[in-house]
C-alpha cells in the first residue's frame, strides 16, 4: 500500500510539472512581436543629383501611401507640386528653376502601419547663358488668315531640334502647318508657324513654347516659357494684278472694294512691286518714307506695310493722274485718299495681298515675312526635326 501511494503521488507530479511547463511557455508569445517593416519610398533624380534640367522627371512615388510630401528650393521655397489620387506618386506643378538646390520631406506609410521619410536632395543646372525670345503675336488679338506666327530669338540657337521639340500649335480645327527656321539678320534665330493653305475663319489658335528648362545648345538654356491664345478673323484678301492698275480686295468670297492703283514702274526692277504673297504687318496714319538714293523724304498718309522692303499700300495725291491707268512708283500700292482710308480702316496684321503680273517675285531679300513665297515642301524641310 505503501508503495502504491508513492507511485501515484509521483505520477501527479509528473502532470503537473508538465502542465506547467507549457503554460510557460504560452505566456511568453506576446513580448516577441516584431515592430511592422518600412514601406518602400523613390526619388527621381537619384539622391545627390547634380546639374538636372528644369524640365527632367522629378517625382517621389512610394508602395504605400503618402501622409505628406515636400520639395523645397534653396533659394526659393516649397515647390507646388500634385499628389496623385492613390497617394502613391508625387510631381511638381511645372519646371524647377535653375541653380538652385531641392530637398525632399514627408512620409509614408504602408498597409501595416509602418513609415518611412522621404529624404535626398538634388541640384538644377545654372546655365552660362539664357536666351531670351518673343512671340509677335499677343493674346487675345485677331489677325488676318496669312498670319504667321514667330518666335524671335535674342541669340543664336544651335540645337534647333530640341527648341523646335518645346514648341506647340494647338487650333480648334484641324490645321496642317509646320515651323520653319528663317535665317535671321539680327545676331539671333528664329523660326515661324504658318499653315500650309491660308487659316480657317474664326480658328482658335494656342501656342506654348516651353523655353525654360530647354537646351538651346553650346551652354544656353531657354530664359522663360511663352504663351499666347489669339483667333483668325474674317477673310480678306488683297487681289492686286499690276498689270490691271486696280485694286481689289475680297472679303469672305465678297468683292467690297475694286479701285484704281498706281504700282511700282517696271522700267526698274529695285521700284517694281514684287509678285507673291504680301502680309500686312503694321498700319500708320501718317508714315515717313525715305529715299536717299531716289532723293525724297515724304509723310504718307493712311500708310499699312506689306513688306520690309518699303513696299506699302497708301494714299498719294502725286500719283492720282497715273492710279488707274500707269505704274509710276518706286514699289508702293498708291491709291486715293479716300480709297486709302478706306482700306486703312479695314486691314488687320496677317492679310494677305497677292501681287501677280509684276516680273519681279517676292524673296527672302524683301523681308522678314516672305513666308508664303516658300513652297509648301520647301518650307517643311526647313524644320529642324
Amino acid at each position: 500500500m505503501g508503495r502504491t501511494l508513492v507511485t501515484v503521488l509521483s505520477g501527479l507530479l509528473l502532470v503537473l510539472a508538465a502542465c506547467g511547463s507549457g503554460a510557460s511557455s504560452t505566456s511568453g508569445a506576446p513580448g516577441s512581436a516584431e515592430a511592422p517593416p518600412p514601406v518602400g519610398v523613390a526619388v527621381e533624380p537619384a539622391a545627390n543629383t547634380a546639374d538636372v534640367a528644369p524640365r527632367a522627371t522629378v517625382a517621389a512615388s512610394t508602395e504605400g501611401t503618402f501622409t505628406d510630401v515636400t520639395l523645397t528650393a534653396s533659394p526659393g521655397g516649397a515647390v507646388a507640386g500634385t499628389l496623385s489620387p492613390d497617394r502613391k506618386r508625387w510631381t511638381p506643378s511645372g519646371p524647377l528653376a535653375y541653380g538652385a538646390t531641392y530637398t525632399w520631406g514627408g512620409t509614408a506609410t504602408g498597409p501595416g502601419g509602418g513609415s518611412s521619410p522621404v529624404t535626398g536632395s538634388f541640384t538644377t543646372v545654372a546655365p552660362g547663358q539664357t536666351v531670351r525670345a518673343t512671340l509677335n503675336i499677343g493674346d487675345d488679338r485677331e489677325v488676318g488668315v496669312a498670319a504667321p506666327i514667330t518666335i524671335q530669338f535674342a541669340a543664336p540657337v544651335e540645337d534647333k531640334a530640341a527648341v523646335e521639340r518645346a514648341l506647340q500649335v494647338r487650333t480648334s480645327v484641324p490645321t496642317e502647318g509646320s515651323w520653319a527656321w528663317l535665317p535671321d539678320q539680327d545676331g539671333g534665330s528664329r523660326v515661324h508657324w504658318r499653315p500650309k493653305e491660308y487659316w480657317r475663319p474664326g480658328t482658335q489658335v494656342d501656342v506654348r513654347a516651353n523655353l525654360l528648362g530647354t537646351p538651346f545648345g553650346g551652354g544656353a538654356w531657354g530664359r522663360e516659357d511663352l504663351t499666347t491664345s489669339f483667333r483668325i478673323g474674317r477673310s480678306q484678301v488683297v487681289q492686286a494684278d499690276v498689270n490691271s492698275f486696280r485694286m481689289v480686295v475680297v472679303r469672305d468670297g465678297q468683292q467690297v472694294m475694286d479701285v484704281p492703283a498706281s504700282y511700282g514702274t517696271d522700267s526698274d526692277p529695285n521700284r517694281t512691286t514684287r509678285s507673291g504673297i504680301h502680309v500686312v504687318s503694321e498700319k500708320f496714319t501718317n508714315k515717313r518714307m525715305v529715299s536717299e538714293q531716289y532723293g525724297y523724304d515724304l509723310v504718307e498718309r493712311w500708310a499699312v506695310r506689306i513688306s520690309n522692303n518699303g513696299e506699302f499700300i497708301h494714299a498719294n495725291p502725286a500719283s492720282t493722274g497715273a492710279q488707274g491707268s500707269s505704274n509710276v512708283t518706286h514699289g508702293c500700292i498708291n491709291l486715293s485718299e479716300a480709297d486709302a482710308r478706306a482700306f486703312y480702316d479695314t486691314a488687320l496684321y496677317g492679310d494677305p495681298v497677292e501681287v501677280t503680273n509684276s516680273g519681279v517675285n517676292y524673296s527672302p531679300s524683301d523681308g522678314d515675312i516672305y513666308d508664303w513665297a516658300i513652297p509648301w515642301s520647301e518650307w517643311q524641310g526647313m524644320s529642324a526635326l
